[in-house]
């Protein structure tokens, strides 16, 4: 059942990041996107790890994603012409990449491995939740800082850059 469900999802999320980069319209590439990170979650309560598939949804799914269409609907971004043939340079460029994927890892062995070998025994292991706060707020606090440090720029850049007339003569 777990592999039926593993590759559900994975086939989801291949298609719809497919979607995402060969639409024409960028509010259909948000909604890709969104279907996406649902099933990006899914997979994360498939590997028992459901703190992380919640933050998945909230952070990604809810704020992140609400942000692009902000910009999109601020920035006023149209279809263009010259965008006709993205969609099969993207699927070649993706193909070549999944092909030299599965090379990597056939050559590697990680193929191979037992899932014991690879996870740690859940039994051993601290629950979800603490661990990830445990690692966050001691190893990663400095760039955790910085990457909401830079989000916040970027979000008064695109405000900025999408008033008409800020920059221009025409604000005076």
């Amino acid at each position: 059942m777990t592999l039926i469900l593993f590759s559900y999802f994975a086939a989801v999320i291949v298609l719809t990041a497919f979607l995402v980069i060969a639409s024409r319209k960028p509010v259909n590439s948000a909604l890709a996107l969104l279907v996406m990170f649902f099933h990006v979650a899914g997979l994360f309560v498939l590997l028992d790890a459901e703190f992380i598939a919640a933050v998945q949804i909230i952070v990604y799914a809810g704020a992140i994603l609400v942000l692009y269409l902000f910009v999109v609907m601020l920035l006023n971004v149209r279809a263009e012409e010259r965008y006709q043939r993205q969609g099969a340079v993207s699927l070649v460029i993706g193909l070549a990449i999944l092909f030299e994927a599965v090379l990597i890892l056939r050559r590697t062995g990680f193929a191979d491995r037992k899932p014991s070998s690879v996870f740690p025994d859940p039994a051993s292991a601290l629950g979800n939740t603490e661990g990830i706060g445990r690692v966050l707020y001691t190893t990663y606090l400095f760039p955790f800082e910085v990457a909401s440090l830079i989000l916040l720029v970027a979000m008064i850049g695109a405000i900025l850059l999408a008033k008409k007339g800020i920059f221009g003569k025409e604000g005076k």
